[in-house]
């Protein structure tokens, strides 16, 4: 365990599968990243407090670019403050591979810039130091 500081970062990365596209162009609904940035947020207090701690809320949440199906993203949670219990969260979720169908069925590329999707604010809040 390390104790939780301003600074503490945890990244994931994922492949999002053709299971989770809901609309046309293979376009996936943002709560696929909401879902992820909850992953990401438990490793996160468990690392920095010993325990998975519970997601309290978003202060603030946005959708900034698209997320497809085929698309590999990054999701990626900082403390921002600490309090006693209660943690600030800034999430990021990037994609950093996307599909390109034009060049192939299965053709894809890693992207030289990754592309922002989504970003958000949230607080989680752990159990009393002992």
């Amino acid at each position: 365990m390390t104790a939780a500081h301003e600074g503490l970062t945890v990244t994931h990365r994922r492949y999002v599968s053709y299971d989770h596209a809901h609309y046309a162009g293979n376009l996936v609904d943002g709560a696929y990243s909401l879902g992820l940035f909850g992953d990401v947020a438990t490793e996160l207090c468990i690392v920095a407090d010993g325990d998975e701690g519970l997601f309290a809320s978003y202060s603030d949440v946005q959708f900034r670019a698209p997320v497809r199906a085929g698309d590999v993203v990054e999701a990626t949670a900082v403390i921002t403050r600490v309090g006693s219990r209660s943690r600030t969260v800034d999430f990021t979720l990037s994609v950093v591979c996307r599909g390109r169908p034009d060049k192939g069925e299965s053709a894809a590329e890693a992207l030289t810039e990754p592309i922002v999707a989504t970003t958000a604010t949230g607080t989680v809040v752990v159990p009393a130091a002992t």
